[in-house]
């Protein structure tokens, strides 16, 4: 088989800096070389909540596939053949309770029967995917977490056990270092940090005993990793020989794995979406480009998955036409150029050498101070990983705000001729559907009307039994699933068992602007004088509504308002409306700042706003930050707004100046 053969799987995937598209079929593609149908789409990764959950109000089918009970998986994958399927998971906190929905309707497609002629462990030998399962960075970057750290490492470690025994075809987990990047990393902590969390997983499943030492390379060898890839080639080209390099390092010296096949660093890639920009976007086109280069050209590190942002994510939710330009690119890369008729073309540059070496060093220490603090779970609940993701990001937003990172269209090379793209931008993004919430809320209630209500709650009861011990859990996940038993009652039900935890949002003991300079002091001074006129300091209240989890934007607003002389009250991620009306008033604050990345803000916002006016502080002034278009920018100003935030606006300390005009025009200053 020539290296053309092979199967390199190819997926556009518009949806991580924005929401996502609520058809997964949109992310459908044949793979050459591959037996099956290839799929990758997006679950409901946002903690396990029942359409008709407060939480998910206004955001259903906007931040994943709302997939809430069996009935919808059937529906899903109807007349789709899961035995013959590859399937790609992009779920973290609930996978557990997914894969058992999808085994349980591989299940019924095969006709399967305990004892019968078709066994419901003959159907799970046949299954093949991956499930992203990676919970540690949920903690650091994504948000998507419920369960303390040490019970949402045993759900991964109890599926991994699960699937080396039942489903030997499955990838039970992916290890995100894309997520970690978006937050801010630099290469050595990308590096470090995920493979501290392969560490921590390795060694989970480890001591749980539930694999012999003989299968334990198994587990190993189906681990893979996703990857993100930024715009500088080279830096990039280098880290992921390094991960090569690091990766066999580990698994060879601490866990003892002879078979290299076993030990081969297996990733897919997801290239940068922090670096897309709204100023401009058709530059975007040029910047993906060079991030997929920089994951394929060196074959010796060469990405066998390869996902593509949308040129407009910067503007809102990419439609169809724009996923399918961002699938064009891969396919020209590999049917088109003679990628991949060569050996590695960087074997023997003593640059790249140099520069892998000096990663490999690097990330090496990092991994060892980790290590030090406990691992990766300890560093986690320290808030450590977290606190530097959140300076390395402030230290990247510093550079681009003082030019010393130049980013095309936006700090420099600003003049532009009207772009053709770009001149219907109402038209140039795809809105969700707004009947998606209705239509699932309709399916629990309907799907919870036909059930057998006993058998739901002698699963659940069995489930909580089981979650008190040190049994795995995927035996009663997947009786749970067969009773009828919808998500969020999985969710809930462990919830009951295993509490609920708030990760540390690293903003304060985040470095942020090390160098004051002549705006930021003029900020501050203006902070300071509003501050004293009004009675006090100024107090800022950072807030992000509903399930959004990318918190990476309220963090550098924290940060920077702290450093600009703020007050700021930032509680972090998932909040209702009600909590942040309620914090509003009892911290007597200033300005609301909300932070909305999922695409939902004309139902959260308004929310907001309502809330305020009940509480008789409807004289604080909102302001809203988001990947919002202009029209509804628009929209909501006229309900009450006092600015509207888009990518487009990068100057954070430029903002801290526009919150103190809102404030001192609220207060009728000047």
């Amino acid at each position: 088989m020539t290296e053309k053969d092979k199967p390199w799987v190819m997926r556009t995937y518009a949806g991580h800096s924005t929401a996502t598209a609520s058809n997964a079929l949109y992310r459908t593609n044949l793979a050459k070389g591959q037996t099956g149908l290839s799929v990758a789409f997006d679950l409901p990764t946002q903690t396990g909540y029942d359409p008709d959950s407060v939480m998910a109000r206004g955001e259903v089918g906007k931040v994943g596939v709302p997939v809430p009970h069996l009935g919808e998986m059937r529906k899903l994958f109807q007349d789709i053949p899961l035995t013959s399927m590859n399937t790609s998971m992009t779920i973290n906190a609930t996978a557990m309770w997914l894969l058992a929905m999808y085994q349980v309707v591989a299940e019924e497609q095969a006709g399967a029967a305990p004892g019968g002629e078709v066994t419901p462990e003959d159907v799970a030998a046949q299954l093949a995917g991956t499930t992203q399962n990676d919970i540690i960075k949920e903690y650091l970057s994504r948000g998507t977490y419920v369960f303390p750290p040490e019970h949402s490492l045993r759900l991964i470690s109890d599926m991994i056990a699960y699937t080396v025994h039942q489903i030997p075809k499955w990838n039970p987990i992916n290890i995100c270092s894309y997520h970690l990047q978006e937050a801010g990393a630099t290469p050595t902590q990308e590096l470090a940090y995920a493979l501290c969390t392969a560490i921590a997983v390795l060694d989970q499943v480890k001591e749980s005993g539930q694999v012999s030492e003989a299968d334990f390379g198994k587990v190993v060898g189906r681990i893979s990793f996703f990857v993100n890839a930024g715009v500088r080639f080279i830096e990039e080209t280098c880290k992921m020989r390094a991960f090569v390099e690091l990766w066999d390092e580990i698994t060879r010296e601490r866990y003892g794995v002879e078979d290299p096949k076993m030990r081969r660093f297996r990733y897919g890639v997801q290239v940068n979406s922090l670096g897309l920009t709204e100023a401009q976007p058709e530059n975007n086109v040029q910047r993906i480009v060079l991030e997929m280069l920089g994951v394929t050209l060196s074959k010796n590190a060469r990405a066998r998955a390869l996902q593509l942002p949308a040129w407009n994510e910067a503007l809102g939710l990419p439609r169809p036409w724009d996923q399918q330009w961002s699938l064009r690119l891969q396919q020209v890369l590999a049917f088109e150029s003679d990628l991949l008729e060569y050996d590695d073309i960087f074997d023997g540059s003593h640059v790249i050498e140099a520069k892998v070496a000096e990663l490999v060093a690097s990330a090496r220490a990092e991994i060892d101070r980790v290590q030090a603090m406990g691992g990766a779970i300890a560093a986690v609940e320290s808030g450590y990983m977290k606190q530097e993701l959140v300076s390395a990001h402030a230290a990247r937003r510093g550079r681009i705000e003082n030019g010393e990172e130049k980013i095309v269209g936006v700090n420099v090379y600003e003049t532009t001729e009207p772009s053709p793209l770009t001149a219907d931008l109402d038209g140039a993004i795809m809105a969700a559907d707004p009947r998606a919430e209705q239509s699932a809320r309709a399916s629990v209630e309907a799907w919870k009307a036909e059930r057998d209500e006993t058998a739901v709650a002698e699963a659940l009861a069995a489930l909580a039994a089981t979650a008190k011990t040190d049994e795995n859990l995927m035996p009663a996940t997947l009786a749970a699933a067969r009773a009828g038993a919808t998500t969020g009652e999985w969710a809930g039900t462990l919830r009951e068992v295993f509490g609920e935890f708030r990760a540390p949002t690293g903003v304060s003991g985040a470095v942020g602007a090390t160098e004051a300079g002549t705006e930021l002091s003029t900020v501050r001074d203006r902070v300071r004088a509003t501050g004293e006129e009004l009675g006090g300091r100024l107090r800022l209240l950072v807030g992000k509504p509903g399930l959004d989890g990318h918190s990476n934007g309220a963090e550098q607003v924290a940060v920077r308002a702290r450093d600009a002389g703020f007050e700021v009250v930032y509680q972090g991620i998932r909040l209702t409306p009600e909590q942040i009306v309620s914090a509003a008033v009892a911290e007597d604050v200033h300005c609301v700042g909300l932070s909305i990345l999922s695409g939902s803000h004309m139902e959260l916002v308004p929310a907001v706003l309502d809330g305020l006016r009940e509480a008789g502080v409807d004289d604080v002034p909102v302001i809203v930050g988001g990947i919002i278009p202009d029209s509804d920018g628009r929209r909501l100003r006229e309900l009450g707004v006092a600015a509207v935030y888009t990518p487009k606006d990068f100057g954070l300390t430029e903002i801290m100046g526009g919150i103190v005009d809102v404030i001192r025009e609220a207060h009728g200053l000047d």
